[in-house]
C-alpha cells in the first residue's frame, strides 16, 4: 500500500498526495491527441475522408498544444524553474518526454498518411502527385498558372551583409534556398514564404489546361509547385538546392491588469505580436544539411530540443480542406438535428418554456433552436431587454446579428463580449465594435479573469408583469461548433435561477460584488468548493446508506483538490465514473485509493464537449450541467457557471445519456492504474453512444431500448448503479 499518514492522530490513511497518483497535465493532454489520431489509423473506424479528418485535428491540435502549453513550459525552463508538477516531474523533465511522444506520434501520423491514406485515396481516383510526376504539357501549364496566380503574391527575402534575416510568423510554412550567382561558387542564402493567403492544396482538375482524367481528382502542394518554380523568383542564379521548413511560435497573449485600460486596443496588439512570439517548434525535413539547420537555428533563436525532422509535408492541419470533394460515399452520412421544440410549439419558444423546462442535446437536437430564441426575442415587441454572454461565435454569427436586430428595435442589449477568448480574439473585437456601433452596452468582464460561462437572460411583459427566460449552456454560441461539438442547452423561467443570472450580469457589467449564489455554482466563487461539498456528501450517504454514487462529465480534470476528494470517496465506497474526454490527471483503479473509480473518453464523430455533474444524493438526484471543467483555470481563473436542473424528467435524460455513453465499446477508451488507455472491446452487443444518439430509430437490442427511451434497467455494468 501507498505510504500513510496520520487523520487526525487516530487512524491511518492513505496519503493522497503522493505524486504516484497523478498523471501529468501535459502528457496525458498528449494521451489524448495520440486517441484522436488513432480515429485515422483504424481503418474500420471511418470513411476515408473522415480519417483524413483526423489527420487534420491531430495536427491543428498539436500546433496549439506547443503555442500555448509548450510555450509556458519553455518559459519554466529557462527562467530557471525547477519546482516539480503534482506528478513530480520538473520543466526540463517535461520538455523531454513531450519531445519523445511527440516524435513517435509524428512518424505515426505521416506512416498513416503516406502508406495507407494516400494509396486508398488513389484506388478512390483522389491522387497527390508531385509537379515532377506531370507530363511536359502538364508542366507547362502549370508554369503558366503559376506566373500569373502565384508568382505576383511571392516575396523571395535575401540574407547576407546587405540585408537582415527576414522575420517570419508563426505557423508559416517557408522555403530555404541555396543559391549560386553565375560565374561564382560561393552560396548565398534566401526565403521565400508559402502564402498562407492561397490554398495550399492545389486541385489540378481547376487548373485551365487540365483535364478531369476519368473523373480522377488531383492534387498537388502548393510548396511543390513554388519549388518548382524558383527560377522565375531568382533569374541569373543558379538554385542550389531548396528546403522545407516550418516554424511554431509562442502565442499566448499575456496581459498585465495595470496595462489593461484600454483592452480593445491591448488585445488588438496582442494579436499583432502573437506572430513573432519566441520560437517554440522548428519543423524540418531530414534533407536539410547542416549549414542551413544551424544558420537557422541561430536566427530563429531556437533550442536544439525544439527542432523536429519531419519527413514528408509540415504541418497537415490543411488537409481538412480534402473534404470538400463531392464524394457521399468516402464521408459520414449526412443527418438533419431534429428541432423537437419547433415541431410541438411551431416558432413560440416562449411558450414551450412556459409549458415546461426544455433541454435539448446537440448536435442531435438542432442548434437553430437557440439562434431562433435570440431572434426571437429580436422582434418580440414584448421583450424589453435581452443580456448574454458571448466568448466564441465565429466570423458569420447569426446570434450577434440577432443581438444587433434587437437594440436597432430599441431593446436594452447588454453583451459581455470575452476578448481573450484564445484564437477568437479577432472575430469576438470586429462583433464587439459592430454592437457598440447599433447602441448595444458592451463589456468586457472583470480584470483578469476570462468569462466563460454560457447565459442569456431575456425580460419580458406578459399580463402586464415581468417575466425573464433564461438559455444556460455547456457550449459556445456558435451555430457551426453546434453541428460539430456535443453540449446540453437548459431553457427555463424559474425565478430563483433568474435572479442570480441577473445579479451575475450586473456584477459583470458594473460594481456588484455579490457572491451569495445558492442555486448557481459560479467561478470563482464557490464553484470548487460546491462540488467537493457534493462529493462529500456521498461519502455520507454512503455511510449511512452503504450507496454513493457519482458521475462526471467533462472535458479535464486536472485539479488536485478535486481529485482528493473523489480519491477519499473512492475509499469510503463511493461508485464513481469519469467520463473525461481530454485530460486526467486521477488514476483509476488503484488498490485501497481508487478501486471504485472508473475513467473513461469516448473520441468519435464529435467532440464531447458538454460538462455534466450528477450526483445520486441518498435518492434525490441532483444533475448539475454547465461550462466549467475540472481545471484550476474554470475554478480560479474565469467567470464560469454550472446550473442545476430541477425537472426530474429532465435529470433522468441526462443521467440515462451519461449511462449509455458509459456503456460505450465501440468509441470509449477506458484508463488504467497506470494511467495509460485502452480501447474498450467487449462482448456484444456492440454500442457507439453517438451513433446511438443520432439514430434513436434503428434497431436495438432491448438493453440499449431502455437506455435510449429513458426506462429503468437492471443487471447493468458493475459501474452503473
Amino acid at each position: 500500500m501507498l505510504s500513510v499518514i496520520e487523520n487526525n492522530g487516530t487512524e491511518p490513511a492513505p496519503n493522497f498526495f503522493n505524486t504516484s497518483l497523478y498523471v501529468n497535465r501535459e502528457l496525458s493532454w498528449i494521451d489524448f491527441n495520440q486517441r484522436v489520431l488513432e480515429e485515422a489509423l483504424n481503418p474500420e473506424a471511418h470513411p476515408l475522408l473522415e480519417r483524413v479528418k483526423f489527420i487534420s485535428i491531430f495536427s491543428s491540435n498539436l500546433d496549439e498544444y506547443f503555442m500555448i502549453r509548450v510555450a509556458g513550459i519553455e518559459n519554466q525552463y529557462e527562467v530557471g524553474i525547477q519546482e516539480r508538477t503534482i506528478d513530480g516531474y520538473t520543466p526540463a523533465e517535461q520538455l523531454d518526454k513531450i519531445r519523445t511522444m511527440v516524435l513517435q506520434q509524428l512518424t505515426e501520423r505521416n506512416n498513416c498518411f503516406y502508406n495507407d491514406i494516400l494509396p486508398a485515396l488513389k484506388k478512390e481516383g483522389i491522387e497527390f502527385l508531385r509537379v515532377s510526376e506531370l507530363s511536359a504539357i502538364e508542366q507547362h501549364a502549370l508554369s503558366h498558372y503559376f506566373r500569373k496566380e502565384i508568382y505576383p503574391v511571392l516575396t523571395p527575402l535575401a540574407f547576407d551583409t546587405g540585408h537582415p534575416f527576414p522575420f517570419m510568423s508563426n505557423l508559416s510554412l517557408n522555403l530555404a534556398i541555396e543559391l549560386e550567382d553565375e560565374g561564382s561558387s560561393s552560396l548565398k542564402f534566401a526565403r521565400v514564404k508559402v502564402p498562407s493567403i492561397l490554398p495550399r492544396l492545389l486541385r489540378l482538375n481547376d487548373i485551365k489546361g487540365f483535364t478531369d482524367g476519368d473523373g480522377i481528382i488531383r492534387f498537388i502542394w502548393l510548396e511543390d509547385l513554388i519549388e518548382s518554380n524558383l527560377s522565375h523568383l531568382f533569374p541569373k542564379m543558379k538554385i542550389a538546392k531548396s528546403h522545407l521548413f516550418r516554424l511554431i511560435r509562442d502565442a499566448d497573449i499575456e496581459i498585465e491588469e495595470d496595462e489593461a485600460g484600454d483592452l480593445l486596443k491591448t488585445i488588438e496588439q496582442g494579436l499583432r505580436s502573437r506572430r513573432y512570439g519566441k520560437v517554440v517548434r522548428l519543423d524540418i525535413t531530414p534533407a536539410m544539411p547542416q549549414p542551413v539547420r544551424k544558420l537557422l537555428i541561430k536566427n530563429l533563436d531556437v533550442a536544439q530540443r525544439n527542432v523536429y525532422e519531419i519527413d514528408g509535408a509540415l504541418g497537415l492541419s490543411c488537409l481538412i480542406d480534402l473534404l470538400k470533394i463531392d464524394r457521399p460515399t468516402l464521408k459520414d452520412e449526412p443527418f438533419v438535428p431534429k428541432n423537437r421544440i419547433e415541431d410541438q410549439f411551431s416558432t413560440d419558444i416562449f411558450s414551450a418554456i412556459r409549458a415546461k423546462d426544455q433541454l435539448l442535446h446537440h448536435p442531435y437536437d438542432s442548434f437553430q433552436t437557440v439562434v431562433d430564441f435570440i431572434n426571437q426575442a429580436a422582434v418580440d415587441p414584448d421583450v424589453l431587454s435581452i443580456k448574454q454572454t458571448l466568448y466564441r461565435v465565429g466570423s458569420n454569427s447569426p446570434i450577434v446579428k440577432a443581438l444587433m436586430k434587437a437594440a436597432e428595435r430599441g431593446k436594452q442589449v447588454a453583451v459581455l463580449v470575452e476578448l481573450k477568448a484564445r484564437f477568437d480574439e479577432g472575430n469576438n473585437i470586429v462583433w464587439a465594435r459592430a454592437l457598440e456601433d447599433v447602441g448595444a452596452h458592451v463589456a468586457y468582464g472583470l480584470p483578469g479573469l476570462k468569462t466563460h460561462a454560457k447565459l442569456t437572460l431575456i425580460v419580458r411583459r406578459e399580463q402586464n408583469k415581468l417575466k425573464r427566460y433564461l438559455h444556460l449552456g455547456t457550449g459556445n454560441y456558435n451555430p457551426s461548433t453546434g453541428k460539430m461539438y456535443t453540449d446540453y442547452s437548459l431553457f427555463v423561467a424559474n425565478e430563483q435561477l433568474a435572479n442570480e443570472v441577473a445579479e451575475l450580469f450586473n456584477a459583470l457589467t458594473g460594481y456588484s460584488k455579490h457572491t451569495a449564489y445558492k442555486k448557481l455554482l459560479v467561478s470563482p466563487i464557490n464553484t470548487r468548493e460546491r462540488l467537493i461539498e457534493m462529493i462529500d456528501r456521498e461519502v455520507e450517504w454512503c455511510r449511512q446508506a452503504g450507496k454513493g454514487r457519482i458521475i462526471m462529465k467533462m472535458n479535464s480534470l486536472v485539479d488536485a483538490r478535486t481529485i482528493r476528494a473523489l480519491y477519499r470517496a473512492s475509499c469510503e465506497g463511493v461508485t464513481i465514473d469519469l467520463i473525461v474526454r481530454g485530460i486526467c490527471c486521477l488514476k483509476p483503479a488503484i488498490p485501497e485509493i481508487s478501486d471504485n473509480i472508473r475513467v473513461i473518453s469516448i473520441i468519435g464523430r464529435f467532440l464531447e464537449h458538454s460538462r455534466a455533474y450528477f450526483f445520486h444524493n441518498g435518492g434525490k438526484e441532483e444533475l448539475y450541467l454547465g461550462s466549467a471543467d475540472i481545471m484550476p483555470r474554470n475554478l480560479d481563473d474565469r467567470v464560469e457557471t454550472i446550473f442545476p436542473v430541477f425537472d426530474k424528467s429532465l435529470i433522468q435524460v441526462v443521467k440515462a445519456n451519461l449511462e449509455l455513453m458509459l456503456s460505450d465499446n465501440v468509441k470509449a477508451w477506458e484508463m488504467k492504474p497506470d494511467g495509460l488507455y485502452s480501447r474498450i472491446n467487449n462482448a456484444e452487443p456492440k454500442i457507439n453512444s453517438q451513433a446511438l444518439f443520432l439514430n434513436h430509430s434503428g434497431p436495438v437490442s432491448a438493453e440499449l431500448q431502455a437506455l435510449l427511451f429513458r426506462t429503468p434497467v437492471t443487471n447493468q455494468s458493475p459501474s452503473n448503479s
